[in-house]
């Protein structure tokens, strides 16, 4: 892949990926196997990353977590079957093939699947700058006055990278209640690991993990496995853990083509379709684990040494850091009772949030349209509507849940995306709707 000269500034590049997770790691193969082809018009392209090399939820690798998504939604084969970056090369590379055919399973363990990514990653270290962040983009204006490529800098002003588009992949932003600041013993799910590996010896003998999804139940099982000395306590406002709704039909919502059908319909329906099934997904748990935690909690209570402790219909009212931990207070609202429990860590389960490009945008922000809630317009092929005078690029990786439904920041659909956004920047390329004027180029 042709690498950029930043002694070149007129010479931009087609394409700068803002992050490098799974999003950008499938776009940058797409655009390796276009440029492979004997026939192809090379894409020029470069990658910017905050972190200091490829990393993806890595404090939720949690030894035996399974994926919730099929290892063929992998990088490249709902692309391109044959791909030499996809799942089975992978395996076949590391000599372990046949052996995870006999395992007869669908779904790897997150530990193996962040193995492939990083497999995967270390092919494109050329054309990434990882530990850049990418704090604003500043438009660059031909001599007719319109944007015809951006510059992607750092906080003090470096220059990142000039390009015709921009592929903003920035990922998802962990979540937590307005009063909840994170410090040594108090955490997002999303540092479990290595917070855990940094905790002192225990005093108290307990942890309180706040939430009722997949990652809060993955945390409670984890705990309650890794530390048997200590009680577990999993506060959520639900009666129960909700099963994921994984069945045949429902899976259908994360198909390629249910992201044409979300996208065309009106805005009643995108919110229908939103709520009928957002228990594919958000805030329920894989039913094999929820029945691992009850019975649990069943064992414990023959056994009459109960260590896992369910407090539902509850929510924690407030918490102070001690010396030695935190105590936090939980209201149940059934009994109208409250339960001061002192702990030696404080977890909280609670998501994530698509990051938000505005920030990043700056300039360009008032030339992106938005719709009346305020969020961005997006066409079909993930490109962010602007005003004539922008004629480069924006296109969003995540974020998009609104126009292109509830895939917009999964796997799912990460392969075939990157195929559409590819597609369409050589389209505007070939109709000349993103080439800069031949005249100089003046940075504003």
């Amino acid at each position: 892949m042709p690498t950029f000269d930043p002694a070149s500034p007129d010479a931009p590049l087609d394409l700068l990926g803002v992050g490098f997770g799974p999003a950008n790691l499938a776009l940058a193969i797409a655009l390796r196997e276009h440029n492979d082809h004997p026939a192809a018009h090379p894409v020029t392209a470069l990658f910017a990353e905050s972190q200091q090399c490829f990393g993806w939820h890595r404090g939720m690798l949690i030894e035996g977590a399974t994926m919730q998504v099929s290892f063929l939604k992998d990088l490249a084969t709902m692309r391109r079957p044959t791909s030499e970056y996809g799942f089975l090369s992978y395996l076949h590379e590391r000599g372990r093939l046949a052996d995870f055919i006999n395992h007869k399973t669908m779904f790897p363990t997150r530990v193996e699947f962040h193995d492939y990514l990083e497999w995967a990653a270390a092919r494109f270290g050329s054309q990434v700058r990882y530990g850049t962040r990418v704090e604003t983009l500043r438009p660059v204006r031909a001599d007719d006055g319109t944007i015809v490529a951006v510059d992607a800098l750092t906080s003090d002003g470096t220059l990142v990278g000039r390009a015709r588009n921009v592929v903003l992949g920035m990922g998802l932003r962990p979540y937590l209640p307005e009063d909840v600041r994170t410090g040594e013993r108090i955490w997002h799910t999303s540092e479990l690991l290595g917070r855990l590996q940094a905790l002192p010896s225990l005093r108290h003998r307990r942890f309180v993990v706040v939430g009722a999804g997949q990652s809060a139940a993955e945390a409670v099982e984890h705990l309650h496995r890794s530390y048997p000395e200590a009680e577990v306590h999993a506060v959520f406002s639900r009666y129960g853990y909700s099963h994921a709704d994984d069945s045949a039909f429902a899976n259908r919502i994360f198909d390629p083509g249910a992201v044409d059908d979300f996208y065309d319909a009106p805005e009643h329906v995108k919110q229908r379709l939103l709520a009928y099934h957002g228990n594919t997904n958000y805030s329920v748990v894989d039913l094999d684990l929820i029945e691992e935690l009850y019975r649990r909690v069943y064992q414990e209570k023959v056994s009459g040494s109960a260590r896992l402790h369910i407090l539902n219909t509850s929510h924690v009212t407030a918490h102070e850091e001690l010396p030695d931990g935190v105590r936090v207070e939980v209201d149940t609202a059934g009994s109208s009772t409250r339960t001061s429990l002192p702990c030696d860590a404080l977890v909280y389960a609670t998501g994530y949030r698509p990051a938000d490009p505005t920030a990043l945008l700056g300039e360009l922000a008032p030339l992106c349209e938005t719709d009346e809630p305020g969020r961005l317009k997006v066409a079909r092929d993930y490109r962010v509507l602007t005003s004539a005078e922008l004629r480069c690029g924006i296109y969003l990786q995540g974020g998009t849940e609104h126009t292109h439904g509830i895939s917009s920041s999964l796997l799912s659909n990460s392969a075939i995306r990157a195929g559409e956004i590819l597609d369409s920047v050589m389209r505007h390329r070939q109709s000349g709707t993103a080439e800069p004027a031949r005249s100089h180029l003046a940075t504003r």
